[in-house]
């Protein structure tokens, strides 16, 4: 558990409010996780926060059961306090008609952290060609223009949001599958390994940026384990497969493992071994952990977006 300030245990343990508009996440609006203060716990994504006007920061919908609402003291309000440690947050309302959910988590930004999804990006913006495709790929061309490409690094350490980043093929396809894990917060498509910053999509299609097609897992170890979101990756593609995957072949589809820490590497040599003892001949690549780069707006939650399935990517069962 996180030391407490005096006027943090006021809110946290002792149900205390603090006043309006004077919070520092009340008007923030930067991508991330709002974590608890005190546990480290992830309670709310940042595309869920809006501005109610009312002075606290607020939400309409917390990460699942990630908070817990019990009847206030006063009779007719609720409180909403973290569901892993119970600390205090505030209070939830209802059919106030804010956005669709009709719902606003009331938080008291005292009770809050914050892990960031990115930093700024120090130069202009790119666009990328809306033709932009390699020979013999599909199109992963768009109409609108790309946003600007952000240097995203490892969030600080918390109790709960850890990170870790996977290249197996076309980023789409692994984005997909890895991010209906259950424990899986945030997941972003993006390019890693390459020797030029703030590469475009057209650029890493050529072949010589050195990038991966990769994507950037924020997950909650307390639901998912690092080595079970790496034993999903080796069974949604096919790691034996070189410098491709399917029938998308370039440099950039190849398959590695971008290890943050050396507890990562030792679980992801640890999978490499078992597969490699099954008699798979192994191409996936074992990195350490380097900038990565997230990927253009229309790349994002791609067959989210489309309703429809990965064509080079399906789970194949490979560990006992």
């Amino acid at each position: 558990m996180k030391k407490l300030t005096p006027q943090e245990e006021q809110i946290i343990l002792h149900k205390a409010t603090e006043a309006p508009f004077s919070g520092k996440f009340y008007r923030h609006r930067q991508k991330g996780l709002y974590i608890c203060r005190q546990c480290g716990a992830a309670l709310y994504r940042s595309e869920n926060k809006f501005d109610s006007g009312c002075g606290w920061p607020s939400f309409d919908t917390e990460i699942k059961g990630a908070v817990r609402q019990t009847p206030d003291p006063d009779g007719y309000r609720t409180e909403i306090s973290c569901a892993r440690c119970g600390g205090h947050l505030g209070h939830i309302f209802l059919g106030e008609g804010f956005t669709a959910k009709n719902t606003r988590h009331c938080v008291n930004s005292l009770s809050l952290a914050f892990v960031p999804d990115t930093l700024p990006r120090n130069s202009s913006s790119h666009s990328v060609a809306p033709e932009a495709k390699t020979p013999g790929t599909p199109d992963k061309s768009a109409t609108s223009s790309a946003s600007a490409n952000t240097a995203v690094h490892t969030p600080p350490d918390c109790n709960v949001a850890k990170e870790a980043v996977f290249a197996g093929g076309c980023f789409w396809g692994v984005e997909h599958l890895l991010g209906q894990a259950p424990g899986v917060l945030s997941i972003q498509s993006g390019y890693i390994g390459g020797h030029v910053p703030h590469p475009t999509y057209e650029q890493v299609c050529t072949g010589k940026t050195g990038h991966y097609e990769a994507v950037r897992v924020l997950f909650d170890p307390a639901q998912i384990s690092y080595e079970a979101l790496a034993k999903l990756f080796f069974e949604i593609h096919d790691p034996t497969q070189l410098d491709g995957q399917g029938p998308d072949i370039g440099q950039q589809y190849r398959s590695a493992l971008f290890y943050a820490d050396e507890e990562q590497k030792h679980t992801a040599e640890k999978l490499l071994k078992q597969l490699q003892d099954k008699g798979y001949r192994i191409a996936t690549q074992l990195l350490p952990r380097q900038i990565f780069w997230p990927a253009e707006d229309y790349h994002q939650h791609y067959y989210q977006r489309k309703g429809t399935q990965p064509y080079c990517h399906r789970r194949v069962k490979r560990f006992d």
